[in-house]
């Protein structure tokens, strides 16, 4: 089936929570980084994605977006990935993701994507 509402963890105890998922496959929800994260100010923060139609593609591609809550530092993350179905029915989601930071200038810029 793979739909995304619910509640997935990944394998190093991150959280991605979608709570609300529409009719057109975007999403809406929160993301908390888990225990390897570097910041320990970093909160839940929100995230907006959108996903294949389950009813034309069985194993759909997705993305999102999350806008990290942070006091002193802007950062963004996109992840992009597909949710497979394994033949127990087991669903799982592989991602890759890029995080950005600002940059103090554009001289910094080569820095600020990971």
């Amino acid at each position: 089936q793979c739909l995304l509402s619910g509640s997935w963890r990944s394998d190093t105890g991150c959280r991605m929570v979608v709570s609300i998922l529409r009719k057109d496959g975007s999403f809406s929800g929160s993301y908390l980084p888990g225990p390897a994260a570097s910041d320990s100010e970093i909160l839940t923060s929100p995230l907006e994605g959108s996903q294949q139609d389950t009813r034309l593609v069985p194993q759909p591609t997705f993305s999102f977006m999350v806008n990290w809550h942070l006091q002193e530092t802007a950062r963004t993350s996109v992840f992009l990935g597909q949710c497979y179905v394994g033949t127990n029915g087991e669903e799982t989601l592989h991602a890759l993701w890029l995080l950005r930071e600002a940059a103090e200038s554009p001289d910094d810029d080569w820095k600020a994507t990971r």
